[in-house]
């Protein structure tokens, strides 16, 4: 696992960009894992910098990684709609290519089955973004979470709601339960970039990186994956420097 701490969340976005660039350069058909939350924005705007400036990745396929349950794909604060905005459209992919979970499904399961299904078909992520939550989940994957979990529905813990509440008008409106991709789906990627910003990140990215892995801390699973970068600012690196001056 390689960590790298940048000052600033420009900085962020570009080292993870372009680490995210190398990667699929010259793949003609890319599969990529997108995540939603304010840590990978950063990301995606270096990457579409990167695009309009001749990276191609119109042959790309993307799976994001979740989506709340309940709500149409038309709501505004569905993933499906945030990743139009900050990732389809930016990034000029193909909208037939991108593939978000279904959370207005009738048949939930059987959705992320096909979603599950889709992944394989694809031939695999290559490369899967990730921010993580301030109780450790990477994807709607809470605390608790198998550590060989499939994507399956999840309720949301009350911190995560609590967490997300800023994006909505009411926070009773939050969802209560989601569609994830699970832990054993992520860690099939072949490559992991993940990114945190902010003081309130420092804890879970100190137990993710340094603590003992298991369900407590679903993130400290990355530990176990090959090829791993993780890109922080200092804030979210706070812990790591704690851990280290207490050894």
């Amino acid at each position: 696992m390689e960590v790298v701490i940048e000052n600033t969340a420009e900085d962020l976005g570009e080292r993870a960009a372009e680490r995210i660039a190398q990667l699929v350069a010259g793949r003609p058909r890319p599969v990529l894992g997108v995540a939603t939350g304010s840590s990978p924005l950063s990301t995606y705007a270096a990457l579409a910098r990167r695009v309009d400036a001749g990276l191609d990745l119109g042959g790309a396929s993307v799976f994001a990684l979740d989506e709340y349950l309940g709500l149409p794909a038309d709501d505004p604060n569905s993933y499906r709609a945030t990743i139009q905005r900050t990732v389809t459209g930016p990034l000029h992919l193909d909208p037939e290519r991108v593939q978000v979970l279904d959370g207005s499904a009738a048949d939930p399961q059987e959705a992320c089955r096909r979603f599950e299904d889709a992944i394989r078909a694809a031939g695999g992520v290559d490369v899967q973004l990730l921010g993580i939550g301030g109780n450790g989940h990477i994807g709607f994957n809470e605390p608790g979470s198998p550590l060989d979990s499939r994507t399956r529905v999840q309720p949301l813990s009350e911190a995560t709601r609590q967490a997300n509440a800023r994006f909505f008008d009411d926070p009773a409106q939050v969802p209560t339960h989601c569609l994830t991709q699970g832990l054993g789906t992520i860690m099939e990627s072949r490559h992991v970039v993940l990114v945190a910003q902010g003081e309130q990140k420092a804890a879970a990215v100190a137990a993710a990186l340094t603590g003992p892995v298991g369900p407590d801390c679903p993130a400290s699973v990355l530990q176990r994956h090959p090829s791993v970068l993780v890109v922080l600012d200092p804030a979210a690196a706070g812990g790591l420097r704690q851990s280290a001056a207490m050894q």
